[in-house]
Formats: structure tokens, C-alpha cells, sequence
């Protein structure tokens, strides 16, 4: 479903996608099977969403961001993809980020590009993430440090 006040421009979506109002898809995002983008959210075009994952509102998905499957963003997590960020200067390619299976990202988050948040780790609420995840752990904080389970 592809509410009709949101702006989907991409024909690469899966079955069972949710797509709600406010949004703003560009062409070449792929986006697959049983996700639900939440409101206001954007998703550029060198970007992929795998499957059965959740883009609760206010996320950006910038160039350069894959999130794989069974992934959830809360509300307003924010993603960069540019370490010196420019007014009209824009790097030949954007710092890839990667979101691996399972993970989870709470509300407000900020992730700096380059980032790989390994499979099944959890980004505590608020938290700034500035270097790599290791799978299956939890982080919080400014900067973001691994806390016992």
C-alpha cells in the first residue's frame, strides 16, 4: 500500500510494503518485502531496505545506506553520509553505512557515516553512534559505548 499523499517514485518495492503519507521515495531505492515506512520519512536512490523492516517517521535514508533484514529505526533516527559536510560541495561518493540483520536503532539516534551496525545490536535511545557496532551488542551514549546485556 502507497499512500496517496506520499511521493513514491520507485517501482523497486516488495509485496506487502507500506509506504504512508508524507513520504518521498526516489527512483532507484529498492525496498523490499513486508515494510513498513512510517510518515515523513525519505529515501534517496543509492539506497537499499531489505526485508520486513520498519522506518518508524521522521528517518532519512541517505546515498550510500543499506539496511538489511528485520531491521527497526525508530522515530527520528538520524543517518549522515558525509564526514566534512559542504554547502554545494558534494564528495565523489558518500561513505557507505550498513545496518546488519536484526538490528535495532532507538528513537533519536544520530549515526555518522561509515558506520556498520552488526547483526542483532541494539542503538540505545539518543545514542551517537561514531565508530562500528560488533554484532549482538547493545551501545549508549555520546559517544556511543557498549554496555553489559
Amino acid at each position: 500500500m502507497i499512500h496517496k499523499m506520499s511521493d513514491v517514485q520507485s517501482t523497486q518495492i516488495g509485496e506487502n510494503t507500506n509506504v504512508w503519507q508524507f513520504c518521498v521515495v526516489l527512483p532507484n531505492a529498492v525496498i523490499g518485502s513486508n515494510c513498513n515506512i512510517c510518515s515523513h520519512c525519505l529515501i534517496e536512490n543509492d539506497v537499499f531496505i531489505g526485508n520486513n523492516v520498519t522506518l518508524k517517521s521522521g528517518v532519512q535514508i541517505w546515498d550510500g545506506i543499506e539496511i538489511q533484514d528485520n531491521v527497526f529505526i525508530g522515530p527520528n533516527v538520524t543517518f549522515t553520509n558525509d564526514l566534512k559536510p559542504r554547502s554545494k560541495c558534494y564528495p565523489e561518493d558518500f561513505l557507505k553505512t550498513k545496518v546488519c540483520k536484526g538490528a535495532s536503532i532507538g528513537a533519536n539516534a544520530t549515526i555518522l557515516p561509515g558506520i556498520t551496525i552488526g547483526e542483532g545490536a541494539m542503538v540505545g535511545a539518543g545514542s551517537v553512534v561514531v565508530k562500528d557496532v560488533p554484532a549482538n551488542t547493545t551501545v549508549v551514549g555520546n559517544p556511543a559505548k557498549e554496555i553489559n546485556k
